[in-house]
């Protein structure tokens, strides 16, 4: 009970402090009769505090709301430009894929053609080799020669036709 006497003395206070001359330009609504005069006092204006009270949070509320949808929008500008850097990132990537495929195909390509050229090239050249020492050289003399010895030595005959030089 004496707390409870307190806390109605300490909002008394307050409301008095915070509202000095409402009640000369306000007039109090009827209040439940078998109220003290002081009690109807305090009620009327704890009731005008909490009022006002009321509509400074429901404005502070409306202010954080506006703030927080700020803020929404300012995420999702965020977000939109996350998504452009991601699809730079992409297009990057692809590029670089696409360079390596081309970079892959130009190699292989030139090892083919220089692998192929090369055997081409040796073969040419080795029968090139060939025709010129068979056709300039003495090897051809000295094959004619062995051949008709071979007439004359049956033996010797023999051993060309092993290595098909008869």
């Amino acid at each position: 009970m004496v707390y409870i006497r307190a806390i109605i003395f300490i909002m008394f206070l307050t409301v008095i402090s915070f509202s000095c001359g409402w009640a000369s330009e306000e007039k109090m609504p009827p209040l439940p009769s078998g109220l003290s005069k002081d009690t109807q006092f305090i009620i009327y204006y704890v009731d005008k505090r909490f009022e006002q009270m009321e509509k400074r949070f429901e404005l502070l509320q409306r202010e954080i709301d506006k703030r927080f949808e700020q803020v929404d929008k300012r995420f999702e500008q965020v977000d939109k430009r996350f998504e452009e850097v991601n699809n730079r990132f992409e297009e990057m990537f692809t590029f670089l894929w696409i360079l390596t495929g081309i970079f892959t195909t130009l190699t292989s390509v030139v090892i083919g053609f220089a692998y192929w050229d090369r055997r081409t090239i040796i073969r040419q050249a080795r029968d090139e080799a060939i025709e010129r020492i068979e056709k300039e050289g003495r090897v051809q003399d000295f094959i004619r020669a062995l051949r008709a010895f071979a007439k004359e030595n049956s033996e010797f005959a023999e051993i060309l036709k092993q290595f098909n030089l008869l």
